[in-house]
């Protein structure tokens, strides 16, 4: 049996060839991890903070997955940039898959894990600050929950790896 391939867009595939800001930031301010160990997919966001305006200045990513990770990933960092932490918290997984001009629907994922990552380094980031803002829901968001989710999953999986490694 074939596999055909997925019908990117060209917008999916440029961000894939020449994904922009691409790499890990050495001054960031927060960074968190997402990730599906399922089909691949991991994402570690960074964000530099200018913490005065509460405003992302700079927001990076690295990524070890698929076109359309690779792709939501970058065009939501080019999305936040300027934007206070407020206004980056809304950005929705769907307003990503937008932007890129659509995924097919079994990408969907590396929208929400995008996301997830993005809100996990915002919720990092007050937590650090000791401050829970009145506009941070309290519970986590149904995008961290699946960036978790699949974070566990993988510490579940490494653990079990190194005990395999061990008994050979």
């Amino acid at each position: 049996m074939s596999r055909s391939p997925l019908p990117y867009n060209p917008k999916v595939l440029e961000l894939f060839r020449n994904p922009k800001n691409l790499g890990k930031m050495e001054d960031a301010t927060v960074s968190a991890v997402a990730g599906n160990p399922a089909c691949g997919d991991m994402i570690t966001f960074y964000l530099k903070i200018d913490e005065k305006r509460e405003v992302i200045e700079k927001a990076s990513f690295e990524s070890y997955g698929c076109a359309a990770n690779i792709a939501t990933s970058s065009i939501l960092t080019e999305m936040i940039r300027g934007k206070t932490l407020r206004e980056a918290w809304e950005v929705s997984w769907k307003k990503v898959v937008k932007e890129i001009g659509g995924l097919p629907s079994v990408k969907f994922h590396c929208g929400i894990l995008a996301v997830g990552a993005l809100r996990r380094a915002i919720r990092q980031y007050y937590k650090k600050k000791g401050k829970n803002p009145e506009w941070l829901p309290e519970e986590q968001t149904f995008e961290e929950k699946q960036a978790l989710e699949e974070e566990e999953l993988a510490k579940m999986l490494a653990k079990k790896m190194g005990e395999f490694e061990g008994k050979r």
